[in-house]
């Protein structure tokens, strides 16, 4: 049975139309108007427990949107969603335990204090017995590796260790559903590294739930075998980032190191010639002539070195927001 179920899933907003100037103001003022912006329009899927699924869309498609609709922060203008069991914007206690939502962007520790503080305050909160708070805290605080760092002010860790500090405060009463929104936004390479590692052990040892939004394509491709893919507040593509690459992306790259450099007419035959340096070359060659071509640039070519690629996700799931469909 799933444990996220959304369909026909909408939100409209009614925005305030001003025109500009006195005259624009004054009417806007005494005469206001509205014009309807359908953030999400009709979407459907569902999440099994212990599931990993990412959620990809362009900056304004209706990710976080949607997300606040399956957290219970807005309510929806259209559609059903389940969580657990739960009516998300009913907001109550069963579903507030099940659930957590990490926004990149937002923070929920207090500036000033340690850590430590807060999440004293969230045990409160969630009615943690302290033997239990103890021995979550040090169980997650030894998997994010930050034990030394909870007792320092939180305006003096660095925004690596800050974020695996709110990751702990949302994990603390080990919710079913963990959302995230960004979780790794600024961080640098070893901090993303950190944050990935852990939400894939967290989520082999608990079978939690999780789903993950992020601009950056090695969260997904590192966590998430499924994907969901939303353009313009409609969900476009729900399936495995394997299928992605296999319909959407027809050429396989065959990069080749030559014993002596040839020219683009020589290499022509070969496959579509995408750059040549030196004695590098790349080609694209489509995936249903890949064994051929392969063969024939053995056979007839002095090569040092060869190896075949998959052209990058984040070219793939470019040209599909670009597109709108699927």
């Amino acid at each position: 049975m799933s444990i996220i179920f959304v369909e026909n899933l909408g939100k409209t907003y009614s925005v305030a139309v001003k025109n500009p100037g006195i005259k624009g103001t004054l009417s806007h003022f005494f005469n206001r108007t509205y014009r309807q912006v359908e953030a999400v329009k009709n979407i459907s899927f569902t999440i099994n427990p212990g599931e990993m699924v990412g959620f990809l869309g362009a900056n304004g498609a209706g990710k976080t949107t949607t997300l606040k609709m399956l957290t219970g922060l807005i309510h929806p203008s259209a559609g059903t969603v389940r969580i657990a069991g739960s009516i998300p914007f009913r907001r109550q206690p069963q579903f507030l335990q099940k659930t957590s939502l990490v926004m990149g962007q937002k923070q929920q520790l207090l500036w000033d204090l340690p850590a430590l503080d807060s999440l004293r305050i969230n045990a409160a909160v969630y009615k943690i017995p302290d033997k239990i708070f103890q021995q979550r805290l040090q169980e997650l605080s030894e998997m994010l590796s930050i034990e030394e760092k909870l007792t320092q002010p939180v305006r003096k860790l660095s925004l690596g260790e800050r974020m695996k500090a709110e990751l702990l405060a949302a994990l603390l009463h080990h919710p079913q559903v963990l959302f995230l929104d960004e979780p790794t936004l600024g961080l640098d390479v070893n901090a993303q590294g950190a944050v990935r590692e852990f939400l894939r052990d967290y989520n082999q040892r608990y079978e939690a739930t999780i789903l993950l939004t992020s601009h950056y394509m090695a969260d997904i491709t590192a966590l998430c075998k499924r994907v969901l893919l939303i353009h313009q507040g409609q969900l476009i593509y729900d399936g495995s980032l394997e299928e992605i690459v296999e319909r959407f992306a027809p050429y396989r790259e065959v990069n080749i190191e030559l014993a002596n450099p040839l020219s683009p007419n020589e290499l022509g035959h070969y496959g579509d010639v995408e750059a040549i340096e030196g004695q590098a070359v790349r080609f694209l060659v489509k995936r249903e002539n890949l064994t051929t071509m392969i063969a024939k640039i053995l056979a007839q070519l002095e090569v040092v070195d060869l190896n075949v690629t998959d052209p990058p996700i984040e070219e793939v799931i470019g040209r599909l927001f670009q597109t709108g469909n699927i």
